[in-house]
C-alpha cells in the first residue's frame, strides 16, 4: 500500500497511475512532459530508442515499476525487441545497439548518478559517435526526467502490477495514443 491514501484502488491503478490521479492537476504536465520526451516527433532518436534510455536510467535507479513499463514501451518500439532491451539492461557493453546510442546510454548512465558526472569527454565520445547537441541534450534531460519520476512512484511507496502482463498492454496503450490517454 501506498505511504498515503490515494483514494482509489491501488491494484487498478499500479505505479505512477495511482499519484496521478491522486493530483490531476500535477498528471497534466508530467504527462505533457512524458509526451514531448519520448514520443515526439524527432529528427534522429526514435521513440524506442528514447524508452530504451527511460528503461536504462528506471533500471539503474531500482524502480521496479517504470523499468518494467519503460522496457515494454521500448520493447514494443524497436525491431530487436525485448531482447534488445534486456541486453541493454544486463551489459550495455556488449550490447548490440549503435556506438552512438551506447555513449548516448553512457552519458544517461552519469546523469542517472549525478548530473556532474557528465563530462567533457562523455559528450567527446557522444559527438564522436555521431551524437548531435540535440540528442546529448534530450539523452540528459530524458534521464533527469526519469530520476524524478523514479522517485516519484517509489517515493510514495507504490504497489506494482499484480499481473506482469500489464505492462504489455500498457505498451500497447502508449504506442497507440500516446501518455495523454487513460
Amino acid at each position: 500500500m501506498a505511504h498515503i491514501d490515494l483514494g482509489l484502488d491501488e491494484r487498478e491503478h499500479p505505479g505512477i497511475n495511482g499519484p496521478l490521479r491522486f493530483r490531476p492537476e500535477t498528471a497534466k504536465p508530467l504527462g505533457e512532459l512524458a509526451e514531448v520526451l519520448l514520443r515526439a516527433p524527432h529528427p534522429t532518436l526514435t521513440p524506442g530508442e528514447r524508452e530504451l534510455i527511460a528503461a536504462y536510467v528506471s533500471g539503474l535507479n531500482d524502480c521496479n515499476f517504470c523499468c518494467a513499463s519503460h522496457s515494454a514501451f521500448a520493447a514494443a518500439q524497436l525491431p530487436a525487441g525485448m531482447r534488445l532491451v534486456d541486453q541493454v539492461r544486463t551489459d550495455l557493453a556488449a550490447a548490440e545497439v549503435s556506438e552512438k546510442l551506447r555513449a548516448l546510454l553512457d552519458i544517461a548512465g552519469a546523469v542517472q548518478r549525478s548530473g556532474r558526472e557528465v563530462t567533457a569527454d562523455l559528450v567527446k565520445v557522444a559527438r564522436g559517435a555521431g551524437a548531435t547537441d540535440l540528442e546529448i541534450h534530450d539523452t540528459v534531460l530524458i534521464a533527469a526526467a526519469f530520476c524524478m519520476f523514479n522517485r516519484y512512484v517509489d517515493g510514495l511507496g507504490t504497489l506494482p502490477p499484480e499481473d506482469p502482463a500489464v505492462y504489455g498492454k500498457a505498451a500497447e496503450r502508449i504506442v497507440r495514443y500516446g501518455y495523454g490517454a487513460d
